[in-house]
C-alpha cells in the first residue's frame, strides 16, 4: 500500500513500475529504435559542442570589442586630421 503523506516514495514507486515497463515490452523496442533514429539524424548535421560554441563566442566578442576601438580612434584621427586641414583664421 502506498502512504500518501509521503509523495517522494510515491514518485520512487512511480519510477520504478515505469522502469520496469519500459524495460520489457514495446517500449523498450521503441526506445532502441528512437535512439538509433535520432542518432543517424543527428550524425548527418553539422552540430558543435557547447565547449566550441562558448570558445567562439568568446572570440567574437573580443573581436567585436577590438573592433569598437578600432571604429573609434579612427573618427579620432579623423577629427583631428580634419582640424589641421582647415585654415586657421
Amino acid at each position: 500500500m502506498i502512504d500518501p503523506s509521503n509523495p517522494a516514495k510515491i514518485f520512487e514507486e512511480m519510477g520504478n513500475k515505469f522502469s520496469e515497463l519500459m524495460q520489457s515490452g514495446p517500449a523498450r523496442d521503441f526506445e532502441k529504435n528512437a535512439k538509433a533514429m535520432f542518432a543517424s539524424a543527428f550524425s548527418r548535421l553539422d552540430l558543435v559542442t557547447r565547449e566550441e560554441f562558448e570558445v567562439q563566442k568568446a572570440l567574437l566578442a573580443s573581436t567585436r570589442e577590438k573592433l569598437d576601438a578600432l571604429e573609434k580612434r579612427i573618427a579620432e584621427l579623423e577629427v583631428a586630421t580634419a582640424s589641421k586641414e582647415d585654415p586657421e583664421p
